[in-house]
């Protein structure tokens, strides 16, 4: 028999705010294990929580972006649990009346992924709540490290419907989702320190068949390769079972790393016993539609529908819309540069290409890759630098030279160009002689050009510009050459 699998995501994103969800404490990434904790996030008696509603505004950002509707009116109550990392043995979370209801995310897939309605669809989500953080435990060898600098940060939880059904649309909807939170500036989305963390729930049902399977929940995958290889083992696991005869078992299971394998971490019923209740604390949340609007209006472009802009607007390729539009800052970059000179493909050119290169360099101290804000570099440095490439005043092989000066100085290129000489030569004599020696000494490639090889020229080009140290004008050193060659 053959099996279709069924793919949903529970995915934590851990939502940037100056303080906590319910408490002033403040939260930053890397401080000294419980220095940023109080009363309330210890769960001290007598402490009540306030309301941090920078959270409930990002939050209903986040919905707006992913397309979601927000709703009148969310609610508070409390998951009751007992666990070491949740100081005061509940979380509160959005069990009854979540802040977003809804949405879907647009995702490319690779060619090989691609089905029969091209490389995007949608996946739909069921919904998006806030909740707050819990601890972090540490496990060392006869101990556990208890840390509550993370407990109470603010977590917006996204559940998608049983939308997928491969490892490789989990991929495309993780990065697509990352980049919808990033442009939206609702959190850095760094997986390495626990900003976003993802639970993949995993089914198999017979091929064809509208029938859900028995479904197992995996936990622990902190990165998306380690996503797409738990996907792909569980995949395999369940039809090794199926195949066998036997059922799976609802459950829920942790990935190991190292072992590349998951293993069974407890039973999950299909009734939790959580003992669900409203908060008694926290009044329910009445939106403000006006507010909401204005966060509509606020958003930025999504990726994908700018990456459509690009290529209809400036005749883009979707090789170089493809590098720029998943980065904002580098995408922005482009359009401010434009204001400057209006020569879309080669300004796209320098930013995706040189710019990119340069950046994924470092800097000089030998540090990671740089961000478009921490180098010197402007728009209207990329801008001027085509227009005076345009406009004759140097040549594409001198460029070069500029760019590397002026990223790592700061110093726009037509004042490098003059510091340094670099001006485009026009002067006909000086090139035309050189032109003549050129051919002299090349008799053969002559030759194959008068036997219709255009390409031979640039033999002939190379001994000219290497005299002029790349200052020789190209249209006019190519004018000149198949002049002085007909006329031979």
């Amino acid at each position: 028999m053959e099996f279709d699998a069924v793919i949903g995501l529970e995915i934590h994103v851990q939502i940037k705010t100056r303080t906590k969800m319910f408490t002033a404490a403040p939260y930053e990434y890397g401080a000294e294990p419980n220095t940023l904790t109080d009363a309330v996030v210890l769960g001290l008696p007598g402490t009540l929580p306030v309301l941090n509603y920078a959270a409930i505004e990002k939050c209903a950002s986040l919905g707006l972006m992913l397309g979601c509707e927000i709703a009148d009116v969310c609610k508070w109550d409390r998951k009751n649990y007992f666990y070491p990392d949740s100081p005061k043995n509940y979380q509160l979370t959005q069990n009854e009346q979540p802040l977003c209801i809804g949405g879907e995310i647009e995702i490319e897939l690779a060619d090989a992924s691609r089905n029969a309605a091209g490389p995007h669809r949608w996946v739909k989500l069921n919904r998006i709540h806030l909740e707050e953080d819990p601890g972090k435990l540490t496990h060392e060898s006869f101990d556990t490290v208890i840390d509550f600098n993370r407990a109470g940060v603010p977590l917006a939880e996204i559940v998608t419907e049983p939308d997928m059904s491969t490892s490789d649309e989990a991929v495309a909807f993780l990065n697509a989702l990352r980049n919808l939170i990033i442009y939206a500036g609702i959190s850095d989305c760094d997986m390495e320190k626990g900003q976003l963390r993802c639970d993949a729930n995993v089914s198999l049902k017979p091929k064809g068949s509208d029938k859900l399977g028995t479904r197992t929940e995996m936990k622990n995958l902190n990165s998306i390769s380690n996503v797409k290889a738990a996907i792909e083992y569980e995949i395999e696991r369940q039809t090794d079972i199926l195949e066998a005869g036997e059922k799976v078992v609802q459950e829920t299971r942790r990935w190991d790393v190292n072992k590349a394998e998951s293993f069974s971490l407890r039973s999950k019923e299909e009734a939790h016993d959580y003992r669900y209740f409203p908060d008694p604390d926290l009044m329910p949340v009445q939106m403000d539609r006006a507010r909401v609007d204005e966060l509509k209006a606020a958003l930025p472009e999504r990726p994908f529908d700018k990456q459509r802009r690009f290529e209809e607007a400036f005749n883009l390729p979707y090789t170089v819309t493809s590098v720029l539009c998943p980065n904002r800052e580098l995408s922005e970059f482009f359009e401010e540069a434009l204001k400057t000179h209006n020569s879309p493909k080669a300004i796209a050119n320098y930013v995706a290409n040189d710019l990119l290169r340069e950046l994924s360099a470092g800097s000089e101290h030998g540090e990671q890759a740089l961000s478009v804000s921490q180098c010197k570099l402007t728009p209207a440095h990329i801008g001027t630098l085509v227009k005076i490439i345009e406009d004759g005043t140097i040549s594409k092989q001198i460029a070069k030279e500029v760019f590397t000066d002026m990223f790592a100085s700061g110093e726009m290129p037509d004042a490098i160009v003059e510091k340094k000489g670099l001006k485009q030569s026009n002067d006909t004599g000086e090139i035309e002689a050189l032109c003549r020696e050129a051919i002299a000494g090349n008799p053969k490639a002559v030759g194959q050009y008068k036997d219709g090889n255009e390409k031979a020229i640039n033999a002939l080009k190379g001994p000219v510009m290497k005299a002029t140290k790349g200052k020789a004008n190209p249209a006019m050193l190519d004018q000149l050459l198949k002049k002085l060659i007909d006329e031979g």
